[in-house]
């Protein structure tokens, strides 16, 4: 089938899975692009350009069999500018995040305009895939608030009937590029543990370090691997850490490249993550693909990646839980060392998902 994935804020993850999923599928994969920044302009005017490309790939290659947008394409309008390219193309929704509870900055309040946009989006897509079921299921409690927010013609009905057309594809992970940098044997000396989220509030770093301070006031050894996008000059708890912790630092700061983050995922013993915010969690998964023993909240999508067995010992109830666990996984480095967990990660391969998204795909027709 020819498809046509159509992705406006191209950068970070949202690139990773629309190349990951171009390469992998077994269908022809057009990707239509814009540049990674300004997102609310993306939602509010990006099909104007998006129309234009949807045009000149249609012209060029044929009207599409399917198309596949994320969340930050207003479909409504999308599908009125690109007419009649769009008339008979099933039309696909794919949920990265969503803009009804994706936590806004803090001081800020949140501006239901585009919550309401996704909303139409949803309602316009012949089909819809959340990237997890957390995901899926704390969008749909939500909604019901946000349409009796408005006076009148709520339209309420519409709630079952995206539920319906809903279902879950997980995010695919391109975990074949660190196989070429896994060491020979796990390098010795304290427990390595590792931050390779984005340096943002919605993953919640104060308390990430704040644990570290803990330990570090216990006198208990350990080294530390920062790594992850930052989005801000210079956010206050990491310059703190990189002072307070300045002896205890392999790494600070954005890998530069896929290479120098594999070295640093390999390296690492341990990853923790403090998140009040995560609809899947890419960056836990490759650092367990690559030995590390993980350390999650037990709340948000967490709980979906691991097996319920391992629940008691890598999901963490609060702070003081959180300081237990990694307090014990301090005092047992060898055991910590001894466990490999890669086999969490592998199901969510791309020459695996790639397949689920292709029958997704397949499953709807041309009208």
């Amino acid at each position: 089938m020819r498809l046509i994935l159509i992705s406006p804020y191209h950068t970070g993850s949202h690139q990773a899975w629309a190349r990951g999923y171009a390469r992998h599928s077994a269908h022809d994969v057009h990707l239509l692009t814009m540049a990674g920044r300004f997102w609310k302009w993306r939602m509010q005017g990006g099909a104007l350009e998006l129309a234009r490309q949807v045009r000149e790939t249609a012209e060029r290659t044929g009207p599409p069999d399917a198309v596949l947008v994320t969340d930050m394409v207003n479909l409504p309008a999308l599908i009125a500018l690109a007419r009649p390219w769009l008339n008979h193309a099933p039309i696909h929704l794919y949920a990265h995040e969503n803009q009804l509870t994706y936590p806004p900055p803090p001081g800020e309040k949140r501006d239901l305009t585009y919550g309401m946009i996704n909303v139409l989006s949803m309602v316009a897509a012949d089909r819809i895939h959340f990237n997890s079921a957390y995901h899926r299921d704390e969008f749909f409690d939500e909604l019901p608030r946000l349409l009796k927010h408005f006076p009148d013609y709520n339209h309420l009905e519409i709630i079952p009937q995206l539920r319906e057309k809903s279902d879950v594809l997980p995010v695919g992970l391109e975990l074949s590029d660190f196989d070429a940098f896994r060491p020979a044997a796990p390098e010795p000396g304290p427990l390595r543990i590792l931050w390779n989220q984005r340096w943002e509030y919605d993953k919640n770093p104060g308390e990430f370090f704040r644990v570290l301070y803990a330990l570090a006031d216990e006198g208990l050894d350990f080294q530390l691997i920062v790594a992850g996008e930052n989005f801000r000059q210079q956010p206050a708890e990491f310059a703190e850490a990189r002072q307070r912790l300045a002896r205890r630092i392999i790494h600070f700061g954005f890998a530069e490249s896929r290479a120098e983050y594999a070295r640093l995922l390999w390296r690492a013993d341990v990853v923790v993550s403090a998140a009040r915010h995560e609809f899947f969690g890419v960056s836990v998964l490759e650092a367990i693909y690559c030995g590390a023993w993980p350390l999650l909240p037990h709340r948000l999508s967490y709980p979906e990646l691991l097996p319920r067995e391992l629940h008691a010992a890598h999901l963490y109830q609060d702070f003081d839980d959180l300081l237990a666990k990694l307090r014990w996984a301090l005092g047992h480095p060898q055991a910590v060392r001894a466990q490999n967990l890669a086999s969490i990660a592998k199901p969510f391969r791309w020459e695996t998902v790639a397949k689920r998204y292709d029958d997704a795909v397949s499953r709807m027709r041309p009208r």
